[in-house]
């Protein structure tokens, strides 16, 4: 179970043969890496897995391979377009997980692919992006030349990128680190790092090109995939308000709403996460979370409900479909801007 979304397993993946499970969406959610926070977001799980499902199936038509098999209505599998409540489970095909050994901050990436064999999730997160706006962890990094800008320094506002960058971060550690491309390879086991690539910026440029038509703008997001039978599939989930950032005339649509209100309404809070993964790097502890000294607060009630509005709204304008009642999604968003 990860903080946001349980994990049933129906039938489990074999060394030679994927299984069969679901992912059923709850209303929690997670930032800053804390994990489950104190509110619940009505309607939040239902929105991501209705955008998820969309997603994998405009990519399974287009040629590319996923785990999705269907969302569950009534107990029936089914495609998206055949439900008329929104979902909250989602069918997909399971690969095996082994156990990622560690000492303190080393991980053993050996014992975890030894285990894995040839059916595996891939202990990586492909992250793609189309934008760098302040704060982005990519302009620590390097200088924009390095990124086709034409730049002496960053400006204090967000950029758009001349073509999209790919990175690669670790999945299963405790505090998650970017990768250079050979270790991202090595990481990666039997799959091939360029081949994991492409098939992010495929997922990338589906997802771009459907926020586009649903007058949403597209800033960065990422994949999970497994490694099976030689093939590279798109798992867990894929272009959602968590997973991405999405926004709307200049106005974040995607947790991003969640963690910067927050950072202006709780700072002792994100000062001392911060404090607390610097410390547990310095003393080699995986587990940050220990560390931390204060813990978050719960929401106000008017940012709960702007917080479902976004969501719900915003799924409805990206699938096309008022599958959610919601206000519309110009109301959504000014309620958003005025957090």
């Amino acid at each position: 179970m990860t903080s946001v979304k349980q994990f049933r397993v129906e039938e489990p993946a074999t060394a030679d043969s994927l299984g069969t499970g679901a992912f059923v969406f709850t209303d929690d959610y997670s930032v800053f890496d804390w994990g489950k926070m104190p509110d619940a977001i009505p309607n939040k799980g239902a929105s991501l897995c209705a955008m998820g499902a969309a997603n994998f199936e405009r990519l399974e038509a287009e040629g590319i391979p996923t785990h999705y098999r269907g969302v569950v209505g009534n107990g029936e599998i089914a495609d998206l377009d055949g439900v008329v409540a929104p979902p909250r489970e989602m069918a997909i095909d399971l690969t095996r997980v082994p156990e990622l050994p560690n000492e303190a901050r080393e991980y053993d990436y050996n014992a975890y692919h030894e285990a894995a064999g040839d059916n595996y999730l891939i202990p990586l997160e492909i992250v793609f992006r189309n934008t760098v706006p302040i704060g982005s962890s990519l302009r620590s990094r390097g200088e924009p030349s390095e990124f086709g800008l034409e730049y002496d320094a960053w400006p204090d506002e967000s950029v758009d990128l001349p073509e999209p960058v790919v990175e690669f971060s670790t999945k299963y550690e405790e505090s998650d680190r970017y990768l250079s491309r050979k270790n991202a390879d090595f990481i990666a086991g039997t799959a091939d790092v360029d081949d994991l690539e492409s098939v992010a910026r495929e997922v990338n440029r589906t997802v771009t090109e459907t926020a586009s038509e649903a007058g949403l703008k597209h800033e960065d997001g990422k994949i999970e995939c497994l490694y099976f039978d030689g093939e590279i599939r798109v798992a867990d989930v894929v272009g959602t308000f968590d997973e991405n950032r999405f926004s709307y005339d200049g106005q974040q649509l995607s947790k991003e709403v969640l963690r910067q209100y927050h950072k202006r309404t709780q700072p002792e809070w994100v000062e001392a996460i911060t404090e607390a993964k610097a410390r547990a790097k310095t003393e080699d502890v995986a587990d940050w979370r220990e560390l931390c000294a204060v813990d978050p607060q719960p929401l106000p009630e008017h940012v709960i409900d702007a917080a479902r509005e976004m969501y719900t709204a915003g799924a409805n304008a990206y699938i096309g479909r008022e599958l959610f009642s919601t206000r519309s999604l110009e109301d959504a968003v000014g309620a958003v801007r005025n957090l």
